[in-house]
């Protein structure tokens, strides 16, 4: 049965975009947090950063127009998260090496593109942490810490229902902390860093090398390690060791009720948790133990996150309810 606009009522939505560095996703999210349209989108970065900002603004109209269209009202706000490094309060993607851009006023951009529409911007790994918190698997946890294993390894730290970004934007950089002294160079210009060991990328490298096959990656050592090969095992271990060192670093330092680990090497399930359990367990001593899970919402944390960072900044622009003048005569 079709649907005519007339028969419905308005939806109030918001438009969401999580820009990586191959491809984009977009959703138009609803006021409880519903996916109401999903879309996906090459970046083009092999065209270059200007042609990857046309791209997001380009995408963000769509969004837009389809959500008047579809849905009876132009969506309320935007929010877009990106990699590199963001600051969020002046709206600036100040760099990210994998789309080549440097200082790009997005938030300016975006809200010029759609019209004068609130925008939001966040970091990419800080924008799925804040919905992995609040609506996926640190939900109802008053702090922890989120930590994807993908290409790289970044992290991010929760606290209540917000997310630290630090003084400077750069909180939970977890992926850069050295767990093998004078080990293998990091491009951040240190060398033995936790995502040199143990990112999906890092164990696909050693994988490859192990197994003789250069085409092999981390999906295929744990496939390997659940069959028992020996070699892979190894492999795998190393990798896990060296994630325990950072991770019982990091709640050393931050305490977490839950820990989180999500991206592509956490898709090995019990492969990659039962032995990390068991390593990190080894490792603590007087800190308390926080869960440790995977995460919940996979590919789809960073639409709703960065759908989340566009309802909190309505909820912030809201005037604060009028205060009723006290009575003269019953006040002090």
């Amino acid at each position: 049965m079709g649907w005519s606009r007339a028969t419905l009522s308005p939806v109030n939505h918001v438009i969401a975009l999580d820009v990586g560095g191959t491809g984009m996703k977009a959703a138009l999210v609803g006021a409880d947090g519903t996916l109401l349209h999903e879309a996906r989108r090459a970046t083009g970065r092999e065209r270059g950063p200007e042609a990857v900002v046309e791209t997001i603004l380009g995408f963000a109209a769509e969004l837009r127009a389809l959500g008047e269209d579809r849905y009876g009202e132009a969506a309320a706000a935007a929010g877009v998260a990106v990699p590199g490094i963001v600051d969020a309060e002046r709206g600036i993607a100040v760099y990210a090496a994998n789309l080549g851009w440097r200082d790009v006023p997005l938030r300016a951009l975006l809200s010029d593109r759609l019209g004068g529409l609130p925008v939001a911007l966040g970091h990419d790994v800080r924008t799925g942490g804040l919905a992995e918190g609040r609506i996926g698997a640190g939900h109802g946890a008053d702090r922890f810490l989120f930590v994807p294993l993908g290409t790289g390894i970044a992290g991010a730290i929760g606290i209540g229902d917000r997310i630290e970004a630090g003084a400077h934007g750069y909180a939970g950089e977890i992926g850069h902390i050295v767990v093998r002294p004078g080990g293998t160079d990091c491009g951040c210009g240190q060398r033995g860093c936790l995502e040199r060991y143990a990112s999906a990328s890092a164990v696909s490298l050693a994988w490859a090398e192990a197994s003789g096959d250069p085409d092999a990656d981390a999906a295929d050592c744990a496939k390997a390690v659940a069959s028992g090969d020996p070699e892979a095992v190894r492999v795998w271990q190393e990798a896990v060791d060296a994630l325990a060192d950072g991770l019982v670093t990091a709640l050393t330092l931050l305490d977490p009720r839950t820990l989180i680990i999500g991206g592509g090497l956490a898709e090995a399930g019990e492969t990659l948790f039962t032995p990390l359990r068991a390593a990190v367990e080894e490792r603590v001593t007087f800190q308390k133990l926080p869960a440790i899970v995977p995460a919940a919402l996979g590919d789809t944390a960073g639409c709703l996150g960065a759908g989340l960072l566009a309802w909190d900044l309505l909820a912030d622009r809201r005037p604060e309810p009028a205060r009723r003048p006290t009575d003269p005569e019953v006040s002090a």
